[in-house]
């Protein structure tokens, strides 16, 4: 799919703030509420816009502890990936999963209360998962940059 101008904008408008009302993003393009309305639609039928979320303070919530996991499966059987990238999707502490080339095999993003939340996570739940090699993880200091908006 091929983005003019204006495809850019409204995208940039939707990631700042979705719940702007077409009319609200109709003013700001110069554009008639259907053509937005079309727009919007058409992106979405597209799957350039998957969703729509609410995006929470991880502080206000208690889960301001965020912990960058690194870990090395004990061989890159296609049956040991798939069984760990399922048995992960479970884990609802781990906010994103990604498979990595490196040294490690993936990163995950966790995000809890402590360290000591950590600690219980670790013994009771990452390390029982099959074919775990290895875990190197490392803990945010403060986050610099955070965004969701491309355009």
């Amino acid at each position: 799919m091929t983005f003019d101008a204006i495809d850019k904008k409204l995208l940039k408008l939707l990631q700042t703030d979705s719940k702007q009302t077409t009319k609200e993003l109709s003013l700001k393009l110069n554009l008639s509420v259907t053509a937005v309305y079309e727009r919007i639609k058409k992106l979405e039928r597209e799957g350039v816009i998957s969703k729509y979320v609410a995006l929470i303070d991880r502080n206000k919530i208690d889960k301001g502890f965020v912990v960058f996991c690194h870990i090395k499966l004990t061989q890159h059987k296609i049956e040991f990936i798939n069984q760990f990238e399922s048995e992960v999707i479970k884990l609802h502490e781990v906010l994103e999963c990604f498979h990595v080339s490196g040294d490690y095999d993936y990163i995950l993003k966790i995000c809890l209360k402590d360290m000591e939340e950590y600690r219980e996570f670790m013994v009771t739940k990452l390390t029982t998962l099959q074919h775990i090699g290895s875990t190197h993880s490392t803990f945010m200091i403060s986050e610099v940059k955070n965004t969701t908006v491309y355009y």
